[in-house]
């Protein structure tokens, strides 16, 4: 099933025809099309250390262009401040063999994704987050800002959005509770200037070897932000102990630990609904997130 009406599917032959015209140096190399909760790309293993990433929705060749320039800015600009290893930008292709958009080369990291190994009772995973946080976090802006795109600037400029998700969610969400909580959190103030955040610690996006964190994927959008945006990963990620052991080591007040709160909050109301049957792992995670919140509500 597909999880979204403008999908643009990609087969391994593809690929191969792909690379073979564009990039022959990698054509002997073995193309195995790699099983992800990922909503944004089809993502396909190129030998044993590179990967291929393929947008899933249908763009303008050249607007897609463009953010695939700057997703390999980000990724290379935070690669240089994470103490944690991160994919590194190897080569854009072109449209071609049927496929209508460019798509992007970078190395593969090794490791389990948190999807499928859950770190969440791990104290010491939870230590290794908030390393990740707290680094990004010292990086300089530059004196860019939040650029009024999806989360990590006006809780309330989501309003619409989570009235969508409450419609949608009714016989899957306890909705008129979670109502509740939204008429609280998204009234929460923003005190504190944009910081450097990678914007979507999931567990998908998120290596792990043994009960520690190894690697941290998708960091294309690595930019300035609100900076309890990264405290996302507290809610998708850990359960309570090691939630403030992370919220402990970044040293978090009771404002910024309830804005991170409020933006799981927008994130995890999308994905249960939206994903309830095409990406059934990314909706568990939402509602997971949702009783995270609500058990600390109580």
């Amino acid at each position: 099933m597909t999880m979204h009406d403008d999908q643009v599917d990609v087969t391994t032959e593809t690929v191969a025809t792909l690379i073979q015209e564009q990039f022959p140096q990698w054509s002997g190399k073995e193309i195995r099309l790699l099983q992800s909760t990922g909503t944004v790309n089809t993502i396909f293993r190129i030998g044993n250390d590179l990967s291929a990433r393929f947008p899933l929705r249908l763009t303008d060749a050249t607007e897609g262009l463009a953010v695939l320039k700057q997703e390999a800015r980000a990724s290379t600009e935070l690669a240089q401040v994470s103490p944690f290893p991160t994919p590194q930008p190897i080569a854009l292709g072109e449209p071609g063999a049927g496929y209508p958009m460019p798509w992007s080369v970078q190395t593969w990291l090794p490791g389990t994704v948190a999807s499928d190994a859950d770190p969440s009772a791990s104290e010491v995973f939870a230590q290794d987050l908030a390393t990740f946080i707290a680094a990004l976090r010292k990086a300089e802006t530059r004196g860019r800002l939040f650029s009024g795109g999806g989360r990590g600037g006006v809780l309330t400029q989501h309003d619409a959005w989570v009235e969508k998700c409450f419609g949608e969610s009714e016989g899957l969400l306890d909705v008129p509770r979670l109502r509740q909580v939204w008429s609280r959190l998204r009234e929460l103030a923003r005190t504190g200037a944009d910081v450097m955040s990678h914007g979507d610690l999931i567990p998908g996006n998120v290596l792990v070897t043994g009960d520690r964190l190894s690697g941290v994927l998708d960091t294309g959008g690595f930019g300035p932000a609100d900076p309890a945006l990264d405290l996302v990963g507290a809610w998708h990620l850990l359960q309570r102990g090691p939630r403030e052991v992370l919220r402990r080591a970044l040293g978090c007040d009771d404002l910024e630990w309830e804005r991170g709160k409020a933006w799981a909050f927008v994130q995890a109301m999308g994905t249960v609904w939206y994903y309830v049957e095409s990406n059934p792992t990314m909706s568990r995670m939402g509602g997971r997130t949702l009783d995270r919140i609500l058990e600390s509500t109580e």
